[in-house]
């Protein structure tokens, strides 16, 4: 609690100087990213990150930089839940500044935030629940390829992209979407209690400009990472970047794994997901 009161002291009144760590999150959100094949943003990725900016004892806050057009619903969750459980075992105030955009997944780590900032052209929002695929029936047929697929269990090839799409699969997917969209949509109404409009907009799936994000409630300022922390903790607050350890990747190459192997065996998969990301970014023009 001492530090969190500290982060309320106007800073004229605080002489000496405040260190404030950075954690930046970025990419699309994704289980399997953190490998060299699949970059990208995953709890396994932030998770040792947050724990070191939160164990920096005397800093009263730690700032949150994303930029991430979603992803994965369960992955974003964790990071969301993971930052909170820090900020109160730790005692320390956080604050998140959305980049070039902070939607959907981004935004529902965004709001793990006591506060919230953006710039005026950021892409915030996107509270909603998207699911992509790509269909190969016809595709396969004119290649002369028979697709055969075995089970057990009637539904084990829901949405087989080889088969025809059957609207069963469809209004099974569609159950399942909407119950993750209840509980993005609770966790926003939670942490924003008493800041968001009334616009019907709000859950559908919708984004914003950093303005608009403002006059919906989604954010609290706009203002960048430096400057909103330069007037809360006075001239001589310093940021301290908390980067990734053991390289670029923050992953070190252990000499008891096949890495080639590895790296061959995950060539098409990571191309279908270098693919899949292209187009969650496009989403938002990016």
């Amino acid at each position: 609690m001492a530090n969190f009161l500290k982060s309320l002291v106007p800073a004229r009144f605080r002489s000496e100087k405040t260190v404030i760590p950075v954690v930046r999150l970025q990419g699309a959100i994704s289980a399997a990213a953190g490998s060299p094949l699949r970059q990208g943003l995953s709890f396994a990725t932030a998770a040792p990150l947050l724990h070191r900016a939160f164990s920096i004892k005397s800093a009263p806050a730690v700032a949150i930089a994303i930029n991430s057009p979603g992803g994965s619903p369960v992955q974003s969750r964790q990071i969301f839940q993971r930052i909170r459980a820090l900020a109160e075992e730790k005692e320390k105030a956080v604050f998140v500044f959305c980049e070039d955009v902070a939607a959907s997944g981004g935004y529902m780590i965004a709001i793990a935030g006591d506060e919230i900032y953006a710039d005026p052209s950021s892409i915030v929002g996107s509270i909603g629940v998207l699911y992509a695929g790509f269909g190969f029936t016809e595709a396969i047929e004119k290649l002369g390829i028979e697709r055969r697929v075995y089970t057990a269990g009637e539904n084990k090839a829901t949405l087989d992209p080889f088969q025809p799409i059957k609207e069963d699969d469809v209004e099974r997917l569609k159950s399942l979407q909407l119950e993750i969209h209840d509980v993005f949509k609770d966790m926003v109404r939670e942490r924003r209690a008493g800041k968001l409009s009334d616009d019907p907009e709000l859950f559908t799936g919708a984004f914003w400009t950093g303005q608009g994000a403002l006059s919906r409630g989604l954010i609290d300022g706009l203002g960048d990472v430096r400057s909103v922390l330069r007037e809360k903790y006075g001239d001589k607050v310093r940021l301290k970047p908390i980067a990734p350890s053991g390289g670029l990747l923050g992953r070190r190459i252990s000499p008891f794994r096949n890495d080639l192997a590895e790296a061959g065996a995950g060539v098409a998969g990571g191309l279908v997901q270098t693919i899949e990301e292209r187009l969650i970014w496009q989403r938002f023009g990016l």
